[in-house]
């Protein structure tokens, strides 16, 4: 009898672990919220970019889920993602991880070729003319024009994902990992009938996905609230689900297929449209953050004072004698006014309070400076520079940490969100 595929559970949370020090305070936010009644699944992620930042290796990452998981008694399902892997940087995953995000946007906007085109359009006639979308208000009108300038910019990345995927079956097998697709890297958000042009293209690869990650509209910068107009992402992210329930049905998609929102860490205003989305579609979500575990590391080890406010001030100094190159990489994500940036000599003379309130993320506080949070953000890689220094700090402040990473997470993320309750200021 063949093994029961690995399948997703319907809420999700994919959470960064920079340092691998913070796995159990992250779980301990599930275990509030499945006492909650709501079972959230974790996923700890992490790029092949963190990874070689870090000087860590992916073993890493799924030996402290492995650890958490155990001491905490957890006997649900948990995950370790390949974050944002490339046919070139998947390898190094294989073994560690359940759960892999496929990165094509390096292929996005690459023509394909004019026959492939019109194949693909041949082969999905369905695509052409009046379409009605349950939850969508108005019916889709796609033209064979349309679906020819959709499958232009899409096909090639779809292909890329296809040959990735079975590269993972290949190694691994069919149905031993969740794999979700990543078109969020583009100018635009996907309109309906993009994001149906593409469900359909992976269902031509037979790319047994379980995510899909589109594109939305407005600013997502690291570390701080979402900047664009609520109502158009609500309008957005409930197509979106609808789009993915038609596509489940017309092409075989698996039934599980879910979105994912990459949301690079505390969209807060997004929380409660997002809640009414999935709660009206009865949707399962999956939730990406990034850095906002991190950013509570050096919280708390800024609130436990001594020598860990002294490592966080250093920190800070470092990033910014390093702004260049630290934002470089993140240009897209980030909006900080050097302005607006304290001294690192003001900042060598602040107190626990001061400096845990201008990085925790709390916009109704007139101490809290975003900027200030955008470049920690970004500045993991002065802690990796400290080596073990960095990390016996978050052992010597573990209390401190920790306190702060799990109510991060479980009152600003997974309250509000799944819940649909809790405090995301």
């Amino acid at each position: 009898m063949a093994a029961k595929p690995l399948t997703l559970g319907k809420y999700s949370l994919g959470v960064g672990d920079r340092f691998a020090h913070q796995a159990r305070a992250q779980l301990q936010a599930c275990i509030l919220a499945a006492k909650d009644g709501v079972d959230v699944v974790p996923v700890w992620n992490k790029s092949n970019r963190e990874h070689l930042i870090i000087n860590s290796d992916p073993a890493g990452t799924r030996a402290a889920a492995d650890s958490a998981v155990k001491a905490l008694h957890w006997t649900k399902p948990y995950h370790v993602d390949a974050d944002h892997i490339r046919l070139e940087t998947v390898d190094r995953f294989m073994a560690s991880s359940d759960f892999f995000t496929i990165d094509v946007a390096d292929s996005i906007n690459k023509s394909a070729d004019r026959g492939i085109i019109n194949a693909f359009v041949n082969r999905h006639p369905e695509l052409l003319g009046r379409i009605t979308i349950p939850g969508i208000e108005r019916a889709l009108e796609i033209d064979r024009a349309q679906i020819e300038k959709i499958a232009s910019k899409y096909l090639l990345a779809v292909a890329e994902a296809g040959r990735i995927y079975r590269h993972l079956a290949n190694a691994k097998g069919a149905g031993s990992f969740i794999a979700e697709v990543s078109m969020d890297e583009t100018e635009h958000p996907q309109t309906p009938p993009e994001l149906l042009v593409i469900l359909a293209a992976l269902a031509d690869q037979a790319v047994s996905l379980q995510n899909i990650a589109p594109k939305f509209t407005g600013r997502f910068n690291k570390g701080v609230d979402y900047v664009g107009n609520l109502g158009q992402f609500e309008k957005e992210i409930s197509d979106d689900l609808a789009v993915i329930a038609f596509a489940v049905k017309q092409y075989g998609l698996p039934a599980d297929l879910k979105l994912s929102v990459h949301s690079g860490s505390d969209k807060f205003s997004l929380y409660a449209p997002m809640h009414r989305a999935i709660t009206r579609f009865n949707a399962g979500l999956h939730l990406k953050t990034a850095g906002t575990t991190w950013l509570e590391e050096l919280i708390g080890l800024a609130e436990a004072g001594g020598d860990g406010l002294l490592i966080a001030r250093e920190i800070y100094a470092e990033a910014l004698s390093h702004v260049d190159e630290l934002c470089a990489p993140y240009a897209s994500v980030i909006d900080i006014d050097r302005e607006r940036l304290p001294s690192a000599e003001a900042v060598k003379n602040w107190t626990s309070d001061q400096f845990v309130s201008a990085l925790r993320h709390d916009p109704t506080s007139k101490s809290f400076n975003p900027h200030f949070r955008q470049l920690l953000h970004v500045g993991y890689k002065m802690a990796a520079k400290m080596g073990e220094r960095f990390l016996c700090a978050l052992e010597a402040c573990e209390q401190s940490v920790s306190k702060n990473v799990t109510f991060n997470l479980y009152e600003r993320h997974l309250k509000p969100l799944f819940i649909g309750s809790g405090n995301a200021g």
